[in-house]
């Protein structure tokens, strides 16, 4: 009967501890996750309404401004542009079934860049 108690004991002492580890929130690799994901969510139909020329315009801009040396996007310009081009590959995916792998790599290529990366390379 003892053993029967501190097996039980242990197993609720190791399902307590793993319970407690589990639970502590892990931090996120993209500090401005938050951010994309509100910018997504606020632009994701209207650029799904975008036809071609609205969202080539988009991408000439993004990269005139992005290459302007004197000019220096904020952060939340700059993940306006790369969110909406991330949405754009997303549609893409959606009209064009035989490339949806290949617009998924794109949307998640395009929602990875950081703002981080790009101040480093204005410098």
């Amino acid at each position: 009967m003892r053993k029967i108690v501190q097996i039980v004991f242990i197993c609720l002492l190791l399902l307590g501890t793993t319970t407690m580890v589990m639970a502590q929130t892990t931090t996120a690799s993209d500090p401005d996750m938050s951010l994309k994901e509100t910018i997504y969510k606020k632009y994701k139909k209207e650029v799904q309404a975008y036809d071609k020329k609205t969202f080539d315009a988009l991408f000439f801009e993004f990269f005139q401004k992005q290459s302007d040396s004197k000019l220096t996007l904020s952060k939340e310009e700059y993940y306006n542009y790369t969110i909406k081009i991330a949405i754009y590959s997303e549609k893409l995916g959606l009209l064009y079934k035989d490339q949806k792998e290949e617009s998924l790599k794109s949307k998640k290529e395009w929602f990875d860049k950081a703002y981080a990366d790009y101040l480093k390379s204005k410098h």
